[in-house]
Formats: C-alpha cells, structure tokens, sequence
C-alpha cells in the first residue's frame, strides 16, 4: 500500500458546483413530481401506486449500486477506480430518501399485492402455503431490516472514505475492507429478498429461484451507466482534470460490456428454465408478457438492452470516446425503466401496456430527489477520496487492451 505522504504530489479535483439548468432541473421534478403522483392518487389509485413501485425501485437500484460499486473497491483493494469511486459514493446519499419511500410504499401496498387482502388468502390454498412469508408484519419487519442494515453499511463504508480525506489515516482503507466483505454477503441475501418482496409477489403465484440475480444485473447494469454519465459531466466541467482520463473511462465502459452480457445471460436462463420445463406455474410470468404488445416489449429488451449496447460498446474506441459512452449509457438507463415496467405493470394491464402521464409523476419525483441529494453530497465533499493511499496508482492508470 503506497504511503498517503506521496499524495501531496497529486492534483486536486475541483468543487462540484451543480449548475442553475441543473438546480432547475431537478427542482422542477421535485415540484411537478409530487403535484402529478397527488393528482395520480386521486384520479385513479391502482395505477399512481403502480408508477410509484416502478419508480421507487428504479431509483433506489441506482443507490444500492453506487454501495455495492464502492465495496467491491475496497474487497478488491483496487487502484484505478480510486478517483472515480467518491461519485459511485455519492450515490448512496439517496438512500435515506429510498427509506421514506419504502414507508410511502407501505402506505399503497394493499393496492399492489393481493396477498395483503386476507379475504383473497382465505379463499386461494397456494397463499395460505406461502402465508409464513407473505404477511403484512413479516412484510415490514424485513424493509425495516433490509434497510436499516443498508443505511448502516453505507454510513459506516461512506462515511470511512470521508475521514479519510480529513486525516489521511490508512486505518479507514483496512476498515472498509472488513465492513464491504460483510456488506456483500448481507446485499446477496437482502437484496434478493428485497426483490422477491417488492416484484415477484406482485404475481404471487409465480416463482423464479433467479430473480434476485436478474434484478441485481439490472440494478449495476444501469447503475455503471448513470456514473459513466456523472463521471463525464465532472469531466467536461474540468473538475477531474489530471486525476480522471480515458482510460478510466475505457475500465468502465468494459464493466458496462460485461454486464450487459451478463444480464442477457441470466435473462436468457431464467427464461430457457421455464420454457423447456413448461410448468404451468412457472409459464405464468411468460404468457402474461406474450399478450399483444407485451411481447413487442419483450422483445426489446433483448434487441435494446442487449444487443444494441453490446455491439456498440465492442470497438476499443467507442469505450474511449465520451460522446458515444455517454449515449449508450443513456439507452441503457432508459430500457432499464422499461425493464421494471415490464416486471411491473402486466399485473395492472395483462393485455396490452399503457402508459400514460400517471407513470410521469413518481419518476421525476423521485428522480428529482435523487439528483438533489447526488449533486449536494459532491458539494459537501471532494469530488476525489484525495487522501486514499492508492490515490496515485489511479492518477497513473492505463489501460493497454
């Protein structure tokens, strides 16, 4: 581990400043947001409560991504992402937000998940079998403790890095490192549960024993092209001058290659499982996504958050150009809503998907608040964890294939 005194040497990042389009920007979401998810409430519930689970999961994917990035660092004592690591962080600071929004979630679940309703339990022997699990208490129980041990994690992991840069002490690196092997262990369990509780019980029926993996690939799938874009944003700006270069950008652009292959995999297995098996409570999930335009839907997620990205993202330059990486991962942060909506809403509209300006409200809300709490924590802290003892092994990096 190099000694922090030769951080001295190393150039200093600029203070992110969130311009006034961008202040307007997400203070518009904010307000306009919440108006449409009130009128949403009261035009018509199923649906307003339906957007905001959409949404809610979109951007707290984001969040639990920028934790799970910032551990594998630190597990891996990887050097390169040292300078891009304090955006991946910056991330997390939604998760408090995420925890309100698990509390609003609550409050519209009965219209969500019909095993809340015990007069349906009462009458149908499958959810009287699951009823150990799918109840209302066990069903807050465990988001109190998903995320109070995620909230915890981050504030411990995080909130290292940030001392760090104030006394320079190696002792938060070896912490962090202890705390994120103990992190990934409890978000495997967690998160998988997380995504049981809050999607596949929406067809409760149905089961898949890869539903957690297929989620997590789309949570760090869209979470590596959100911080592609925040990455590109500091640089154009020049507050990352002399500390990010393209070569950082090349590492990320192949992470987002490889997850992107990795989420069509586990898409593919989860689907070729239960075609070959062709048990009927399995198909279940399938044919409601084979009615009509469903199967439009279906199909473009194979074409456009796969194929697509995947082709463009294979030449060595196209990783290297941040023009074109910035409009893959713009695609992919798009097909990633269409993904959650396609987990989501053919239990609402089981013949033919509908979109309308009720979905519009709870994403930008929620969205909003995503990009105050990101663009405040960067003004709060340094952009770059400068006191990290591998600070120079990132200024340095280079990526030769």
């Amino acid at each position: 581990m190099a000694n922090h005194s030769a951080n001295h040497a190393a150039p200093m990042p600029g203070q992110f400043v969130p311009s006034q389009t961008l202040r307007t920007i997400y203070s518009v979401a904010i307000f306009l947001g919440l108006v449409l998810f009130g009128l949403a409430l009261f035009k018509d519930g199923d649906r307003a409560w339906y957007g905001f689970l959409t949404a809610f999961m979109y951007w707290t994917n984001l969040a639990l991504g920028g934790l799970f990035f910032a551990a594998i660092q630190h597990v891996t004592k990887a050097g390169w992402s040292v300078n891009i690591r304090r955006i991946a962080e910056s991330f997390t600071a939604f998760l408090p937000i995420a925890a309100i929004g698990a509390v609003v979630l609550l409050l519209g679940s009965k219209h969500l998940y019909i095993w809340l309703d015990s007069d349906v339990v009462a009458k149908d022997a499958i959810l009287q079998g699951k009823s150990a699990y799918l109840n209302p208490t066990f069903f807050v129980i465990r988001l109190v403790v998903f995320f109070g041990l995620w909230l915890t994690f981050s504030k411990l992991i995080i909130g290292n890095s940030l001392k760090q840069d104030q006394d320079g002490d190696t002792k938060w690196t070896l912490k962090n490192v202890g705390l994120s092997i103990a992190f990934l262990f409890t978000f495997a369990l967690s998160y998988s549960l997380f995504s049981v509780d809050t999607l596949m019980s929406l067809q409760p029926h149905w089961f898949s024993t890869i539903w957690g993996i297929y989620n997590f690939a789309g949570l760090f799938q869209s979470f590596l092209a959100m911080l592609i874009l925040f990455v590109i944003y500091s640089m154009k700006k020049g507050w990352l001058r002399g500390l990010v270069s393209e070569d950082h950008l090349h590492d990320l652009g192949k992470f987002l290659k490889g997850f992107t292959v990795f989420m069509a995999y586990i898409g593919f297995s989860q689907f070729i499982l239960i075609w070959y098996a062709n048990l009927p409570e399995e198909t279940i999930f399938y044919l409601a996504r084979s009615n009509g335009w469903w199967m439009a839907i279906s199909f473009s997620l194979l074409i456009l958050k796969f194929a697509v990205p995947f082709l463009l993202l294979l030449p060595r330059w196209a990783k290297r150009t941040p023009s074109h990486l910035a409009m893959v991962s713009v695609l992919i942060l798009i097909m990633q809503y269409v993904d959650i909506h396609w987990m989501v809403y053919p239990n609402l509209d089981p013949y033919s998907p509908h979109f309308s300006w009720q979905e519009i409200g709870p994403f930008a809300l929620l969205g909003g608040l995503f990009l105050w709490s990101v663009t405040g924590f960067l003004s709060k802290n340094k952009l770059v964890p400068v006191k990290d003892p591998r600070i120079e092994e990132s200024i340095h990096h280079h990526v030769v294939y």
